[in-house]
This record gives C-alpha cells, sequence and structure tokens, in this order.
C-alpha cells in the first residue's frame, strides 16, 4: 500500500485528537449524505403533503437497503481495522477483494426482490391507495441503484479501516452535491428538463450512488492496490465471506431490525391519519441530522478500537472508549436543548399542516432527551464488533428496537395516544443506552487485565 497522507496513525498519539482526526471528516461525509437525502425531502415536500407521505413510507425500506451495505462493510472493517493493526497487507488485500464480490452479488439480489414486492410490502406498512402509487413511482427506480450502494460500502470501510476518513467523505460530498443540484431540475422541470417530480428524486438517488461506487472501489484499487485478483486467492474466496459475514450478519441483523422496527412504528403512527405520517417522517430526517455527531464518533471507533485491539494495546482502548462516553453526554444534552427551542421553527420549514406540524413538535420535544444515552449504545455497538464479537453488539441494538421499543410503542400509542409512541422511543434508549455501558465494561474492561 503505497503511503497516503490522508491516513491517520490510530495507535500512536493523543487518544482524543485520533478519534476527533477520524470524526471529523466522518461527519463531513455523513452530513453530506444526510444533506441531500434532507434535500430530497425538502423538495418533495414542496409538491405537496400527499407526496411527502409517500417519501415517508419509503424511509424505513431505504433504511432496509442501507442496512445490508452497513452490515457488509462493518465485517469488513472489523477484519481490515485489525490487520490494520497487525500490517498484514497480503490479508487485506484478500479480505477486500472477496468483499467487492459478496457486495456485488448481495447488490443484484436487493434490486430483485424489492422490484417484486413494491406494493405487497407498502401496503403492510399502511400505505393507501392515494399514496401507493406515488411511492411506486419512487421505488421502481430507486432499487435500480442498489448495487452502487451496497459496493462504495466496501470501498470506503477499508478506506476507513486503514485510518483515512477524509478521502471517502470527499467522494460523498461530491456525490451529494451532485444530488442536491439535479434534485429541482428532475423534481420539477427545470431549465427545459421534464417534470418527473417523485421519479425525479429517485433518478437522482442512483446518479449519486454510481458516482460513489465507481470513485471508491478506483482509489482502492488504482491508488492504495488494495483490490487484487490472483487464482490463488480463489480457494479462500468462502472463508473471506464466512470471516466477513460472521461480523456482518449480526450487525446487518440488528441494523435490518431497526428499520423493521421504524417501519412498525410508521404503521403505529399511520393509525393517527397520513399527515401524521407526514409529520413524523420529518422528525425521522430532522434526527438523523442532529445524531450525525454521535454517529460518527461510534464509527471513528471502530477503525481507532480494530487496530490497538489488533496490535495489542487494549489500554488505549479503554481510554478511547471512556473518551466518547463523555462526548456523548455533553453532545447529547447541547442538542436536546436546541432542538426543544428550535421545533417550532424547524416544523414549519417542511409543512405548514396542523396535524404534520403537530406530530413533528411531539417527536422534537421529548426524544431528543434520550440521545446521549443511545449515543453510549452506539459506541459499544462499533467496539464490540470491531473485537471479533458481534453478537454483545447485536443484542444491544435488539434491545433499543425490538424488545422495548415496537412492544412499549403497541401498548402506549393505545394508551396516551400519538405521543406514547415518541415517550416509547425515549424510554427505548435509556434502556440500550445503560445496557451497552454496562455490557462493555464487564466484558471488555475486566477481559483484559490494564496495561496503565
Amino acid at each position: 500500500m503505497k503511503p497516503n497522507k490522508s491516513r491517520i496513525n490510530l495507535t500512536d498519539g493523543p487518544v482524543g485528537k485520533s478519534i476527533v482526526s477520524l470524526m471529523l471528516p466522518m461527519m463531513a461525509g455523513m452530513v453530506a449524505l444526510m444533506s441531500y437525502s434532507l434535500a430530497d425531502t425538502y423538495f418533495v415536500a414542496q409538491l405537496g403533503t400527499l407526496q411527502l407521505a409517500a417519501m415517508s413510507f419509503t424511509f424505513p425500506v431505504n433504511f432496509i437497503v442501507g442496512a445490508i451495505a452497513m452490515g457488509i462493510g462493518t465485517g469488513v472493517s472489523s477484519i481490515c481495522s485489525r490487520l490494520f493493526g497487525k500490517n498484514e497487507m497480503g490479508e487485506i488485500q484478500r479480505v477486500a477483494t472477496h468483499a467487492v464480490i459478496l457486495a456485488a452479488i448481495m447488490g443484484v439480489g436487493v434490486t430483485i426482490l424489492g422490484l417484486t414486492t413494491i406494493r405487497p410490502l407498502f401496503t403492510l406498512l399502511g400505505a393507501d391507495e392515494t399514496t401507493l402509487p406515488l411511492i411506486e413511482q419512487y421505488m421502481s427506480i430507486y432499487y435500480f441503484g442498489g448495487v452502487f450502494l451496497v459496493i462504495p460500502m466496501i470501498g470506503n470501510s477499508v478506506m476507513r479501516s486503514s485510518g483515512d476518513a477524509k478521502t471517502p467523505a470527499k467522494i460523498m460530498t461530491t456525490a451529494a452535491l451532485l444530488n442536491i443540484a439535479i434534485d429541482p431540475i428532475l423534481i420539477f422541470g427545470l431549465f427545459g428538463a421534464p417534470r418527473l417530480e417523485l421519479e425525479g428524486a429517485a433518478i437522482a438517488t442512483v446518479l449519486a450512488n454510481v458516482i460513489t461506487a465507481l470513485t471508491s472501489v478506483g482509489i482502492v484499487v488504482f491508488r492504495d492496490h488494495l483490490i487484487r485478483f490472483k487464482s490463488e486467492d480463489l480457494p479462500r474466496l468462502f472463508e473471506s465471506w464466512q470471516e466477513i459475514l460472521h461480523i456482518g450478519v449480526p450487525s446487518m441483523t440488528s441494523s435490518l431490525i431497526a428499520p423493521m422496527t421504524t417501519a412498525f412504528i410508521t404503521w403505529q403512527v399511520s393509525s393517527f391519519g397520513q399527515e401524521a405520517v407526514a409529520g413524523f417522517g420529518v422528525a425521522s430526517r430532522v434526527e438523523g441530522i442532529a445524531l450525525l455527531c454521535l454517529m460518527a464518533m461510534s464509527a471513528s471507533v471502530a477503525p481507532f478500537t480494530g487496530q490497538n485491539f489488533g496490535r495489542g494495546d487494549y489500554s488505549r482502548v479503554r481510554k478511547g472508549i471512556r473518551f466518547c462516553y463523555k462526548f456523548s453526554i455533553v453532545y447529547g444534552s447541547i442538542i436536546a436543548l436546541l432542538m426543544a427551542v428550535l421545533s417550532p421553527y424547524i416544523a414549519a420549514a417542511f409543512t405548514d399542516d396542523p396535524k404534520a406540524t403537530a406530530s413533528t413538535l411531539m417527536h422534537m420535544r421529548l426524544v431528543p432527551w434520550s440521545y446521549f444515552l443511545l449515543g453510549f449504545s452506539m459506541i459499544a455497538v462499533s467496539a464490540f464488533n470491531a473485537i471479533g464479537k458481534p453478537m454483545p453488539a447485536m443484542w444491544i441494538s435488539l434491545t433499543r428496537t425490538i424488545l422495548v421499543y415496537a412492544p412499549l410503542a403497541f401498548f402506549m400509542a393505545w394508551w396516551l395516544g400519538l405521543i406514547g409512541v415518541f415517550l416509547a422511543a425515549f424510554i427505548a434508549n435509556l434502556c440500550s443506552g445503560a445496557l451497552a455501558f454496562f455490557w462493555f465494561r464487564s466484558v471488555f474492561f475486566k477481559w483484559q487485565p490494564a496495561t496503565s
């Protein structure tokens, strides 16, 4: 692997500086990614409440496609970060190459399955005959980008596991800017282009995915030389896939359960009207933006923990996790306060429907107060995956979603109405954060004797 000035030395120097140096470019990339998702929502909202509701119904399904990509990426990142810590470059090339092949196969599978299940799936989610045709317009195009969503996750994961978070951030930022530029042109028919409305938003997203895929894989192949197609590696193809999926399947399972839970919650919210779904969709998108910093922090935990764990520096891993916990408390508290103050203005920017606005405000004034413990959960999940222990990570995630959030939302919606759904989210975040903190401490902090 050629020297790369974008790489950060994660096994030496101040712990906080190493993590923040990873976190900042990761956050920039996530901001770009989420900004074009938010832009999609904003532009579609200008078409009307019905179109906004239709896009809100697609939100959990988009998460499912993303979860598959993230599952493979998590497995690759866990393995490669530990191998980078050991400086085993040949093994990294083997794992990365076989991961790209796996990603391509799974991406094709996502496309085929998605295109054949649009109407029955979204009917189960609570979409009615007014929103189903609009959903079909969007998803029949969106699914064709499935392959190009999964493949770049591999290239970006390999780069991040090496300590290079800047290059993936640049790739995602460029793709996002292109998406945001194309969105209004295709949605509203500007500059002589046809007015495609929801179909235009889907086309812009697919184009962004294609560019991201080609660029990220191209860099890993031609700049870093971490992809190699050699006949001697072929007998180890299934071994590589087994290694990746050992981490990836539990990660994918927990990631898939999350959007399925969101789908159930969307169905629950739909019982209070399509306008409530529209408001919930706005709050969910804004929540994604608010959590970007914690998401970037947890993402930076993976390569940091993996490299230092692979090197055998367990004391440095512990110091890094403690730093992240402290950061989560401070950041989560600040965001909760800001959301409480700014929620009326944020809701007004997306909709003027009274019911949709009320739904948005309920969520934004309650759920953010649990974000700091949700951060604990994210950090512990990433750390567990990085050290090759995916099962605790999976159960922490499942505790939040399927064991607490979903059942509580069902009963509390019946008892308290719409506010009960959002109160269930608040409680679920608290429970998963507390579980994550004590579980990781009991497993890792006592697993190896402290060296400092």
